[in-house]
């Protein structure tokens, strides 16, 4: 089922990939995810030919693996997974565990990959790097995502310099003159109706008259 609407809105999304030699076993890797904690936001069932997977993993050409690594995976269907949740990354790949399904088996044995890898390279699952790589990844499998860009911390920080702090601080300084019963809901009422970005409304305005 494709789950691409949802009424919550998440902080962090990345891509899970079910490999073709764990694909059988798709829908309990699927319940294991769901019980984790995460959200489903896309799905989709596909295959990629050996240039798609070129391009998927463009990040690792020139490596030894490169052409044993698109050959297994335009060997069969995989499942592309959009996941979100809090933290999703890492909490995606400390799921799956370390790359090499045999050692997982030894280091993390209840990790994912020890569970349906069988080597390093046929290690059942996929999770992006990075936030940036997350992005890109979900682009490639799902072309009409739309995916708004995380804020840089520098952009955050001026931001709230800008447009949020001053407000707060003049909500605060008044709050400290009313000493009003229940300051939580009088501050909130404060915010609202000196909110900068809404156009003041004065009682008693006066409407000239057209001539």
């Amino acid at each position: 089922m494709d789950q691409t609407t949802h009424s919550r809105i998440y902080v962090e999304r990345t891509l899970a990939l079910i490999k073709p030699d764990a694909i059988h076993k798709a829908e309990e890797i699927e319940d294991v995810i769901l019980k984790s904690g995460f959200i489903i936001l896309q799905k989709r069932k596909l295959q990629l030919s050996p240039e798609q997977c070129s391009d998927f993993y463009a990040d690792q050409y020139g490596k030894l693996f490169f052409p044993s690594l698109t050959a297994f995976m335009s060997s069969g269907p995989i499942i592309a997974i959009t996941l979100a949740r809090k933290n999703a990354m890492a909490h995606w790949k400390s799921l799956i565990g370390p790359v090499n399904s045999i050692k997982a088996r030894e280091t993390h044995p209840e990790c994912l990959r020890a569970k349906y890898g069988t080597s390093d390279l046929k290690n059942a699952l996929h999770g992006s790097n990075s936030l940036l790589a997350a992005e890109r990844e979900i682009k490639f499998m799902f072309p009409n995502t739309v995916i708004e860009p995380f804020p840089s911390r520098e952009a955050t920080e001026e931001y709230l310099s800008r447009y949020v702090n001053p407000t707060l601080l003049q909500g605060l300084t008044e709050l400290c003159k009313q000493k009003p019963h229940n300051p939580c809901i009088w501050l909130a009422d404060w915010l609202i109706q000196n909110n900068p970005n809404m156009p003041q409304i004065c009682d008693g305005a006066i409407v000239e008259g057209v001539e």
